[in-house]
């Protein structure tokens, strides 16, 4: 099943850290975020990516043109450096299309750019490029698939400290909390869209706002609340973040080493 990944914004929350990087390639560890959300999907079977580009997607190409798997994985170098044998390999088996959807396009526009990728297909995914989770995602495809509907998105709570405030109309304060504790959910993005997507959206539209009002009054809008482990890099302190969590071995995004544990 086809991925389209949204990955041509210009990150400028995360400019403090660089300006020249587009947030994509941006590292936790040793390896770009972008990576690490293809290797989820991967893990799951699906190994056809379609990456729309904008914003210095020329770097992008770039990764992957030069990428060398020696740098991020366990070998052994032997006959005078003349033989590396890889203890294991990261993307041999995927396929990816690099698009250029243009530098200051939404992800409306970027999804248009790439109808022609995706024809064809009953199903295919798309995702932004700046989350993670632990997500089962082949049973939340499953359900997905089930429901009918048009597209799909997850609905997860958001991590932020901020709180949610509620007050009567004169505006005495009834209930204050973290966001977080309270059943607030965001759009988690790792949508799963059929074709009539291309039917909803309109050339210049974002892509949540009117196509998904046209598809609620449709009745064709279908998401799926997870509690589990879903975190977005939007700032520099979630940067932070996410390498202090990898740094210490607790990365519950990464699935494809979590499961392979559990075996041994």
């Amino acid at each position: 099943m086809k991925v389209v990944l949204f990955c041509g914004g210009l990150g400028t929350r995360l400019r403090e850290h660089s300006d020249t990087v587009p947030k994509a390639l941006v590292n936790i560890g040793y390896r770009p975020l972008l990576w690490h959300l293809m290797k989820y999907y991967a893990h799951h079977g699906h190994k056809d990516f379609i990456l729309c580009l904008g914003y210095r997607g020329d770097l992008i190409k770039e990764f992957f043109l030069k990428y060398d798997e020696c740098m991020s994985n366990n070998f052994t170098l032997s006959e005078h450096g003349r033989r590396v044998d890889l203890e294991n390999r990261d993307l041999d088996d995927w396929r990816i299309t690099f698009v250029d959807t243009g530098l200051h396009s939404n992800l409306g526009q970027r999804l248009l750019r790439v109808k022609s990728y995706v024809e064809g297909e009953e199903t295919f995914l798309a995702n932004y490029a700046d989350g993670l989770t632990d997500l089962p995602f082949n049973d939340y495809l499953g359900r997905c698939v089930d429901s009918g509907a048009t597209a799909s998105f997850l609905s997860v709570r958001t991590a932020q400290s901020f709180h949610a405030v509620h007050a009567d109309s004169k505006g005495i304060v009834t209930d204050l909390g973290r966001v977080s504790e309270s059943e607030f959910w965001v759009n988690g993005g790792f949508f799963v869209f059929r074709p009539g997507i291309f039917d909803v959206v309109q050339e210049g539209e974002e892509l949540v706002e009117a196509p998904f009002r046209r598809l609620i009054e449709q009745r064709k809008l279908y998401s799926q609340r997870y509690p589990g482990f879903w975190k977005s890099m939007d700032t520099f302190k979630d940067k932070i973040e996410f390498d202090r969590m990898h740094a210490r071995g607790d990365s519950p995004w990464a699935v494809w080493l979590n499961e392979k544990n559990k075996t041994r």
